[in-house]
């Protein structure tokens, strides 16, 4: 009989929206030694890499489902990401157990942050430990300061301040994590769509003249374990379609799925992608 092998590193829970960040995190895991589990979110989780790991598909109010899944694969550590578009309440279709934790705190929870925040409580108090998806890959936190090959001028960085200053601003409130700006005037503001659909729109108020600035933040009460935004290759070629010339993201706020790749390909389009500090008095406030 052989000896099971003994793992240091705790098995990670997944679960699991949209997009390429999941799998990737999956792969990270493994390749540092961890097993893993993924609860894949039915109509969400649309990466057909995911089903290489151990997985389960439950709906989004299916809490009780979710949480029986990772505490069967003995899981101890838990991350939550990918892409999900905020629900309706009918949409969620709450089993019991979400249905209580809804009623706590009525329909505000519906909120991105709210909500958000409600699922990693309540995966604390089960006894898992929440973590952060730059946790795991190390290379998606953005840091302040140009970040490829093209500078941007002082017009640039004017507008994308300014930008950080709305985005934060539409944060606070939990309605989305940015905008675009040009030439100092606001063309878009991220809400229900997400930062593609916001992207695509604001083309249709652009100005003459150099073009505008994409402004991603996180908003200032969040939990940077829990849906910290992000950009990948689809936000810089949509950006560049839409006539945009660069990128701001707030340093330590903000993550670049597949980092190399998309900086490569927005040095490639003549678009810059900056990494901005918060302004003083914010970081004087300990945000």
């Amino acid at each position: 009989m052989t000896a099971p092998q003994d793992n240091p590193q705790p098995k990670l829970g997944i679960i699991a929206g949209g997009g390429a960040l999941p799998a990737r995190l999956a792969s990270a895991a493994v390749s540092m030694g961890r097993d893993v589990c993924i609860v894949k979110l039915d109509g969400y989780a649309d990466d057909t890499d995911l089903d290489q790991y151990p997985n389960v598909t439950a709906r989004l109010g299916a809490a009780s489902k979710i949480l029986d899944a990772m505490r069967k694969e003995n899981c101890q550590d838990v991350v939550l990401a990918g892409k999900v578009a905020r629900p309706s309440f009918s949409s969620i279709r709450p089993d019991w157990r979400a249905a209580k934790l809804l009623m706590k705190v009525g329909t505000k929870a519906l909120g991105d942050d709210g909500l958000l925040r409600l699922v990693g409580k309540e995966l604390e108090r089960e006894g898992f430990r929440l973590l952060g998806a730059h946790e795991i890959l190390g290379d998606l936190a953005v840091e302040e300061g140009v970040l490829g090959g093209i500078n941007p001028d002082e017009q640039a960085m004017t507008d994308a301040r300014h930008g950080l200053t709305v985005a934060r601003t539409l944060g606070q409130a939990d309605v989305g994590q940015g905008c675009v700006v040009q030439q100092g005037l606001v063309l878009a503001l991220e809400a229900i769509e997400g930062t593609d659909e916001m992207v695509r729109r604001s083309a249709k108020y652009r100005r003459d003249g150099v073009g505008g600035v994409l402004v991603k933040s996180a908003k200032p009460q969040q939990d940077k374990r829990l849906d910290l935004p992000a950009i990948g290759m689809k936000t810089v070629e949509e950006a560049h379609k839409a006539g945009l010339r660069g990128i701001a993201l707030l340093a330590g706020g903000t993550m670049i799925i597949d980092r190399a790749a998309v900086i490569a390909r927005a040095d490639a389009l003549g678009m810059f992608v900056v990494g901005l500090s918060l302004p003083d008095e914010e970081r004087q406030n300990g945000e």
